[in-house]
């Protein structure tokens, strides 16, 4: 078991910095997820840190040993890579202990090993089977089995569900939750998909341009994101903003649709934010409501019905972009057809010029 820990990592490809003096403490049995969008440098600081990548500079300590000089193979970790890589010849057990097999460990203590890791993930059954007879998640189950086999320190998952069907990822997520809680050991995955983040982490880092713009829990990370960027990229759907200008009114800011506009939200007052300031609004899909009278007036465009709730997207007029509101169960509504909604001020995300939250 062993704590990451990550100062200053630089890390450039010619005249590209892919990652910008990142730093970041990771404790031991902590599960991190890295995530942001393509290009955004979480899967080579994750090579960085598996020693598959040189770093430009910075040091990089896993358990509190600098590892500049460590060979991949000796650093403690094991590696889930995104391809299963696993070898069509051999059988569940053979592509399983393979790797305890080339370090010279005894054939009594690869089968214990294997056929423990394999109990976990419910593979038992499925030892003498090779990879073609086996689905997407089975083999990527045996791909977690071989890297647990080793028991390493630290597991690195670099997007290990991206090619499963949607049913397989969600099997997947509940199954590799499962063995966070039964190993107790460090993790860090990196992924694209913000549900993944949301359901797995212990933490969320999330990276864009090679730098962090924010860590946190997932629901810390959710109700108060640093910036229009964090907030717009965590939550599904996601959020809907508008500009508007902060007028002072009793006390309080009327955040308007623009100088003299209708009012969106009254907001209660703001440190740092004065009438006249322009502002830009966040609010949340779940946090929109229908209502009989008052609120912002709407007209339907577009009705998508899930099943257990709807997603409504609705035009106000003045309003740059169509709003989306989640709505419980099954709305029916036609093009067009009227409506009103309301928001609670207190579901409102506020940013300033530079995307930064206003507290």
């Amino acid at each position: 078991m062993a704590s990451v820990d990550l100062e200053n990592i630089v890390k450039n490809f010619g005249k590209v910095e892919a990652v910008r003096d990142v730093s970041l403490s990771i404790p031991d049995k902590e599960f991190v997820v890295f995530v942001g969008p393509s290009g955004c440098g979480k899967s080579t600081l994750l090579r960085m840190i598996a020693g598959l990548e040189g770093i430009t500079s910075g040091e990089i300590r896993i358990g509190g040993r600098p590892m500049s000089t460590v060979a991949a193979a000796d650093r403690g970790i094991a590696m889930v890579f995104q391809s299963y890589a696993l070898y069509p010849h051999m059988n569940v057990a053979e592509n399983m202990g393979f790797a305890l097999k080339m370090l010279g460990v005894g054939k009594a203590e690869v089968d214990g090993k294997v056929r423990a890791a394999a109990a976990t993930l419910q593979l038992t059954d499925l030892l003498d089977r090779k990879p073609r007879q086996l689905s997407g998640g089975q083999r990527q189950r045996v791909a977690i089995g071989r890297a647990i086999v080793r028991q390493p320190d630290v597991f690195l998952f670099d997007e290990p569900l991206s090619n499963l069907d949607a049913d397989l990822r969600a099997q997947m997520r509940v199954e590799i939750a499962r063995l966070h809680a039964d190993l107790a050991t460090t993790m860090i995955y990196v992924t694209h998909d913000q549900v993944e983040a949301m359901t797995l982490a212990d933490r969320i880092v999330i990276l864009n341009d090679g730098r962090i713009e924010q860590e946190g829990s997932p629901l810390d990370l959710y109700e108060r994101p640093a910036n229009r960027f964090v907030a717009g990229f965590l939550g599904q759907p996601k959020m809907n903003f508008q500009p508007a200008i902060a007028h002072e009114s009793g006390g309080e800011l009327d955040l308007r649709l623009g100088k003299d506009g209708p009012v969106i939200v009254s907001h209660p007052s703001v440190s740092g934010l004065a009438g006249g300031d322009s502002v830009e609004l966040g609010i949340r899909p779940d946090a929109i409501e229908l209502v009989e009278t008052g609120g912002l007036p709407a007209s339907v465009v577009l009705v998508e019905r899930l099943g257990g709730s709807s997603l409504l997207h609705a035009r106000v007029e003045g309003w740059r972009d169509l709003v989306t509101v989640e709505l419980p169960g099954t709305y029916h509504a036609t093009a067009g057809s009227p409506l009103r909604l309301g928001i609670a001020p207190n579901h409102v995300h506020l940013f300033d010029r530079n995307g930064r939250t206003i507290r």
